[in-house]
């Protein structure tokens, strides 16, 4: 991955997060609806097909995603 797609990612992943926040702090997503997007993104990615290197990259994602997920990094938990 080049630098600038590293940027890009990195830059998404951080307004992602942020907007999650922001939506169960206004109450227009409680968090366990917040949870249940995160999990079903990691799932979309645990269940991709295609290539060895394609199947280790949507590893890779669906990792990080449940690394999220355990964290709470985008959901502030009482």
């Amino acid at each position: 991955m080049s630098t600038t797609s590293e940027h890009a990612g990195q830059a998404a992943l951080s307004i992602c997060e942020a907007l999650l926040l922001a939506m169960n702090d206004s109450g227009l997503l409680p968090e366990h609806e917040i949870l249940g997007v995160l999990r079903d993104a990691a799932a979309t990615h645990e269940n991709a097909i295609g290539s060895e290197v394609e199947t280790e990259k949507h590893r890779a994602v669906a990792d990080l995603i449940n690394t999220i997920i355990s964290g709470g990094n985008s959901v502030r938990r009482s």
